[in-house]
């Protein structure tokens, strides 16, 4: 059959070039699509785990930590939510969500399917953790973990996680942060914060595709690991087994690792690193008070006040009277332009726009802008 009557050729050469910018995934930078077109190796190949040393690294140096236990599981940022409870926390452990949108609602499913007894501190969605209900709750219970998202992607949230590791540090919990679209758009520093455990994902700020979870986890958290009772209830993703195939002189298998994913993710990590994490971050910034003056003069409002605002989601009110999801269907079909919508009690209420890693430059915002205004005028 000639390549252009494979339906599936066909079909993939005919996919539309969308300007993804909702809430994730983002646009891939161009270098990394270069690398994930890069021959494929074996998962045990000299070279590979060459690159898997280096790609540790890249993520310790983004992250600041030096935990040794620093690894990309192999999944989504989901994954990596998933392995930091199936790994840390056992039936009867007690475990304290910080919850303020739908990642910390999932923190909260995950932990209780494993059988641990779950309280929440809750803030209302748009607005963030309060440090002063965190710190009344720590005063009258004591828990093996706590959970806070530190960009909250539903909401549009920066949350004070600093501030909160201070707190968590003196009891002794375990420190989850989840990060997800936090890594390269914002500073992440888990020894500073005092985070055990954490872990992010390529589609947001990286501007690299779905399909990996950059994930770290402090001595502390290794020794409680090493201390389980019983064995970590989910195969795949037991950080026991994992270590083996990611650290140490003889590299044991565990599984076929997505080779050329991390090749995207090795680029990805470099990309941001030589630009600089402080231009990086300015970068994401410029973009996003550029947004916001945009807004301002199509007379829309942002959910979040600014002093908690993240640069690269945000999230805008949707007008009186005007149809959320007819605006992002012609944003779609005529601009070539994917926003996100609202979800749990923000649905139909807020556009979720992501201004993410190679999407955070002054000609996209401009791009955004301009089909926003067509389609709100013609609304």
């Amino acid at each position: 059959m000639a390549a252009h009557d494979d339906p599936m050729t066909s079909t993939l050469d005919s996919l539309p070039d969308i300007l993804l910018l909702g809430p994730g995934p983002s646009a891939t930078h161009p270098d990394v699509y270069r690398a994930l077109a890069r021959p494929t190796l074996g998962h045990l190949d000299p070279v590979f785990i060459g690159l898997m040393d280096e790609v540790r690294e890249l993520i310790q140096s983004l992250a600041h930590t030096q935990n040794r236990l620093t690894l990309p599981i192999s999944g989504t940022g989901s994954a990596g939510m998933e392995a930091s409870f199936v790994n840390f926390i056992e039936p009867g452990d007690r475990v304290l969500v910080l919850q303020n949108g739908v990642f910390g609602t999932r923190m909260k499913d995950v932990a209780g399917r494993l059988g641990a007894v779950v309280d929440s501190v809750d803030a209302e969605w748009g607005t963030p953790i309060d440090p002063e209900a965190v710190r009344a709750k720590l005063a009258t219970d004591s828990y093996d973990l706590v959970g806070v998202v530190h960009a909250e992607t539903s909401t549009g949230v920066w949350n004070p996680v600093e501030a909160i590791g201070n707190l968590v540090r003196p009891t002794g919990a375990l420190f989850l942060v989840d990060s997800v679209t936090g890594l390269g758009g914002i500073p992440v520093e888990l020894d500073r914060w005092g985070a055990d455990i954490f872990y992010s994902g390529t589609q947001k700020c990286l501007g690299c595709p779905p399909g990996l979870a950059p994930f770290s986890a402090s001595d502390r958290a290794v020794a409680k690991l090493q201390r389980r009772k019983s064995k970590v209830p989910n195969w795949y993703l037991d950080l026991s087994m994992i270590v083996n195939y990611w650290d140490g002189a003889k590299r044991a298998y565990h599984h076929t690792a997505p080779i050329n994913m991390i090749y995207g993710l090795y680029a990805a990590l470099q990309i941001i690193l030589r630009e600089g994490e402080a231009s990086v971050f300015a970068r994401h910034r410029a973009a996003h008070e550029q947004l916001v003056r945009g807004l301002d003069r199509l007379g829309l409002e942002l959910l979040v006040a600014p002093e908690c605002r993240l640069p690269m989601l945000n999230a805008v009110k949707v007008p009186e009277g005007v149809d959320e999801a007819g605006v992002r269907v012609v944003l779609l079909r005529e601009h070539g332009i994917e926003i996100g919508a609202g979800l749990g009690p923000l649905a139909g209420k807020i556009w979720r726009i992501g201004l993410m890693g190679h999407n955070a430059r002054p000609e996209v915002v401009e791009r955004c802008l301009a089909a926003l205004g067509q389609c709100l005028g013609k609304a």
